[in-house]
């Protein structure tokens, strides 16, 4: 074994292991090639484990890697015999279900597979399938718990050109014109592909879109390279072994779980033990988490910062977890002192790293071996180039960064995406050739250890002063009632925007937003960054993956600014409705509705939103209604 697999300790050790080219170190050109290889190598070994429900008592499924290329095959094959081009995608609507793994991976072996997000809404789904070009599907059957197939439906019916639908499970009921994916998955040779593909790295092979919650989806293009790259590096970094069991809670349309936690654990040979149907959602997972550890002797996992939170709240129970290694977050920056509260209380360390999706996953980690700098996400992985940069209002870098120096976060190397799928979305993704900008701002210190600042879009600027999100949300994770913080900018006629936090209790708490709001006026000694308001909501809003959602918060604040604005000139047969949205895929717009009892009330009316809207940053526009109300 390398002596230095699963032990890098600095960024010394990563240029030991650049000494060798990645070519000698990486052969594969594709992921079904690391599949065959593991199967030759470890056979009968159990390379899946699902528990679909995360019970205690419940027996688990156990999946060979003999068995996993044996079905990986017979997708691709199935793919193959229904049309599937090299070229051309298929797409998948699943949850964390065995089938999910064979389509991923069959999928590429047959051509290029789409992960779709399972809580996106049926028009958001379409745009995806229209812009991958995919007429193939594989689905979800109706099952309790899951509305996929009721959405699959909806998509069939605004996609007439959908030529093939799948349907894994379901009650039993098999609609005209949809295939039952296992009976079909059958009927074809599990022995070789019957496409006698030759694969290339350069070859695309997944679809993964980002920033398909709102607005129009950007769909990154991942090539062999990049994901048997990413497979190789996270293994090696890692430590995975055949004897490691990598617990996955993040969903599969995700690049950690296909990538990180899936592929890693395959080229290693380890057990990937899928935990939960819906994953870190299904109810029993959190609950029952560190009897799962014990029970199965989990070695890794990933989880992001809010995952990590819950987990504060469950009680190990003198659960043996000694078998964990290690839990990895990325995603969001971690705070600091739910880090330290994490690892005081279950003893586990936090390797916090940084990835993104145009990076086909994880680009910096902390060394598993070395310093782990808390609140760092960690050194470079090998073979890959990471800078702070400068960059201009065009999207262009001016300069390296000295050391400490805030700029954008770019990367270069062999899993960098070569653009989105749709140009128009590439025109600032790099700053100069090879080096895409992450959107992230951050710094990096004299022993290159990278840290993030918040991303460039997230920044708070009151009058001209850049205020970090982060410095106001590490400060109220301090509080023992705070289970989850997030700050954004509330816009202002004056400062252009202000900052306003949203926090979410800890279960049980008692303590007003006042009393926060003192909390951090003794913590935070920059003024400008002290949040005019503290508001307390029921339940922070996230991504699928646990990440907070931070648009929900955007508009909440803005509709929470014009609101009482307008009541101002309410009255006199004058109401307003506002809603606030993102504007294409770029932008906020607030749309304001005057409801009105006369028409002649409609240019006063317009006036006077004018007055009061028009100094404010926050684009609006002003629709009229005209109803027979009484006058107020």
């Amino acid at each position: 074994m390398d002596a230095l697999k699963g032990r890098i300790r600095s960024v010394a050790d990563i240029e030991e292991i650049e000494r060798i080219p990645l070519s000698e170190r990486v052969t594969e050109r594709s992921t079904y090639e690391i599949l065959q290889k593991s199967a030759e190598q470890f056979g009968e070994r159990t390379a899946v484990r699902f528990l679909k429900d995360c019970k205690l008592d419940e027996t688990p499924v156990d999946i060979s890697y003999k068995e996993l290329l044996d079905r990986v095959t017979q997708t691709a094959n199935l793919f193959t015999a229904h049309g599937l081009g090299k070229m051309e995608a298929v797409t998948y609507l699943l949850p964390n279900v065995p089938e999910t793994q064979y389509v991923i991976w069959g999928g590429q072996a047959a051509g290029i597979v789409s992960a779709v997000n399972t809580l996106l809404q049926p028009q958001q789904i379409a745009d995806i399938l229209r812009a991958t070009g995919s007429k193939m599907i594989v689905t979800l059957g109706p099952t309790p718990g899951f509305d996929i197939w009721e959405k699959t439906r909806q998509v069939m019916d605004l996609m007439p050109e959908l030529e093939t639908v799948f349907m894994v499970g379901g009650d039993g009921s098999q609609p005209d014109g949809i295939l039952d994916f296992n009976a079909e998955l059958a009927k074809q040779p599990s022995d070789k592909l019957l496409a006698n593909r030759e694969f290339s790295l350069s070859d695309t092979c997944a679809y993964f879109h980002t920033g398909g919650t709102t607005g129009s989806p950007k769909v990154a293009r991942h090539t062999f390279e990049g994901e048997v790259y990413e497979g190789w590096a996270t293994e090696y970094t890692a430590g995975y072994t055949e004897n490691s069991v990598v617990l996955v809670g993040l969903p599969l349309f995700h690049v950690n779980a296909v990538l990180v936690s899936s592929l890693a654990g395959f080229k290693a040979g380890a057990m990937v033990l899928f935990a939960g149907t819906a994953g870190f959602r299904t109810p029993d997972l959190i609950p029952n988490f560190w009897k799962i550890v014990e029970t199965h002797k989990v070695t890794h996992f990933s989880g992001v910062p809010t995952i990590y939170s819950a987990l504060l709240n469950v009680p190990l129970d003198g659960a043996d977890v000694s078998s964990l290694e290690f839990g990895v977050c990325g995603a969001a920056p971690m705070p600091q002192e739910v880090i330290r509260k994490f690892e005081s209380v279950t003893g586990i360390s936090i390797m916090e790293g940084f990835g993104l999706t145009e990076g086909t996953s994880v680009s910096i980690c902390n060394p598993a071996a070395g310093e782990r700098r808390v609140g760092s996400v960690g050194i470079r992985y090998p073979y890959q180039q990471v800078a702070i940069k400068q960059v201009d209002e065009n999207g262009k870098a001016i300069r390296d960064c000295e050391p400490d120096e805030v700029g954008h976060l770019c990367i270069k190397g062999p899993n960098v995406i070569t653009g989105y799928l749709q140009e128009e979305f590439n025109k600032k993704l790099f700053v100069e050739p090879g080096w895409l900008d992450t959107g992230d701002l951050g710094y990096v210190d004299k022993d290159q250890y990278f840290w993030l600042t918040g991303r460039s879009k997230d920044l708070i600027i009151r009058g001209g002063h850049n205020i970090e999100p982060a410095m106001i949300e590490e400060c109220l994770h301090e509080h023992p009632d705070v289970q989850l913080a997030a700050a954004v900018g509330r816009p202002d006629a004056y400062a252009g925007e202000i900052p306003v936090a949203y926090v979410e209790l800890k279960p049980g708490a008692n303590i007003s937003a006042a009393e926060l709001h003192h909390f951090a006026e003794e913590k935070i000694f920059e003024r400008p960054a002290l949040p005019a308001e503290v508001i307390l909501i029921d339940q922070m809003p996230v991504t699928a993956v646990g990440k907070i959602f931070k648009p929900t918060l955007r508009y909440d604040i803005i509709a929470r600014t014009y609101r009482p604005l307008l009541a101002q000139i309410e009255g006199e047969g004058v109401t307003f409705d506002i809603a606030v949205g993102a504007e294409g895929s770029h932008g906020i717009l607030a749309t304001v509705t005057a409801t009105l009892n006369s028409a002649d009330k409609k240019q006063p009316t317009e006036k006077k939103v004018q007055e009061i809207l028009g100094t404010y940053p926050v684009k609006y526009r002003l629709l009229f209604e005209v109803a027979e109300l009484a006058d107020t």
